[in-house]
């Protein structure tokens, strides 16, 4: 039974009986349940090492869209587990604590962007995934990192352009793309606080080293990068080029599975610029915790819900983004 301090607190932390394997609980339920663990990259090893499937925000969205699982655990944030609910409205969607936000969600709130959208009329409204519901419900497509160039050069070249939430990913795609956007004046706090000069002085510690940024970073540390790409694109890289250490720019979770997949070779993760730390990491990534995901698996809570109105506006934009990867063979 649920008590009232959990449904208060958002997450159940109920203490694991004592002599019980953690890992292998989890697995049994998730058979016994039909049950599906999906994680994101940035989100702790251990919780990487357990899930069904690990990914980036478009792989998470198009396996969603497919499993056959009653039960799909999203280890990421609250966001994610939205996304899932709109595509998959008759399954059971959970998230280890719904106190899992995002930094670059919250900076864009539904009531102020469809203001926006609205002063900006004839518009086609493309937003980033990493946005809620509500802010979903008022774009005409949804974009990843990893599809955003595609998505935008698909649009008609004379179709006025609304990008938001993240100004550094807009105005990255602006550039790749030659498109003039108005951009929403959002940002990620983890890909906001990297440092130029700490990263460069990694560069000077490690001259044969290549620098892995993501798109969200600002425009001058995207200057300092080998490689620039979704966090999908950037272990593709990390794994298939020559060079043997990496300058990694982006949450740091995703060293994860690059040393799984290269594990001959180094990986450096640029620190933040605001801290002593050696490593940038989202803290609400890290609210998902071993002991958090097998309380909710045992209690099938807390659950995600999305208003069906809200969600059958909002399943439009990403059923788009969804079409169009599929055609382009993304």
């Amino acid at each position: 039974m649920i008590g009232k301090k959990w449904l208060e607190q958002g997450f159940i932390d109920e203490p694991i009986p004592e002599r019980t394997d953690v890992k292998a609980e989890i697995r049994r339920m998730c058979k016994e349940k039909n049950a599906l663990i999906m994680a994101h990259y940035y989100t702790e090893g251990v919780i990487q090492e357990l899930a069904d499937f690990v990914g980036d925000s478009l792989a998470l969205a198009q396996k969603a869209a497919t499993t056959e699982a009653d039960i799909i655990v999203m280890c990421g944030v609250h966001f994610m587990g939205e996304t899932n609910k709109i595509l998959c409205p008759e399954k059971t969607i959970l998230v280890p604590d719904l106190n899992a936000s995002c930094s670059l969600a919250e900076s864009c709130p539904a009531d102020e962007f469809e203001k926006f959208v609205k002063a900006h009329p004839n518009h086609t409204v493309v937003s980033y995934v990493n946005t809620t519901a509500a802010t979903k419900a008022v774009t005409d497509v949804v974009v990843t990192s990893s599809n955003a160039k595609q998505i935008v050069e698909s649009l008609p070249k004379e179709t006025p352009i609304i990008f938001g939430p993240d100004r550094n990913l807009g105005h990255y795609i602006s550039e790749q793309t030659g498109r003039e956007m108005l951009l929403w004046d959002g940002a990620c706090e983890v890909h906001d606080r990297f440092s130029v000069e700490k990263i460069q002085q990694l560069k000077r510690e490690h001259p044969a080293a290549k620098v892995l940024a993501h798109p969200e970073c600002p425009p001058t540390i995207l200057c300092l990068a080998d490689k620039v790409g979704s966090t999908s694109a950037l272990l593709k890289y990390s794994v298939e080029n020559d060079a043997q250490e990496f300058i990694v720019v982006t949450e740091s979770g995703i060293l994860v599975e690059m040393q799984r997949l290269a594990p001959q070779k180094t990986f450096i993760p640029a620190p933040p610029n605001d801290s002593d730390s050696p490593c940038n990491e989202c803290e609400y990534m890290k609210y998902i915790t071993l002991r958090k995901l097998y309380n909710c698996l045992k209690y099938e809570w807390p659950a995600i819900e999305v208003e069906p109105e809200m969600a059958k506006k909002a399943v439009k934009s990403i059923h788009r983004m969804l079409d169009i990867s599929n055609r382009l063979g993304l």
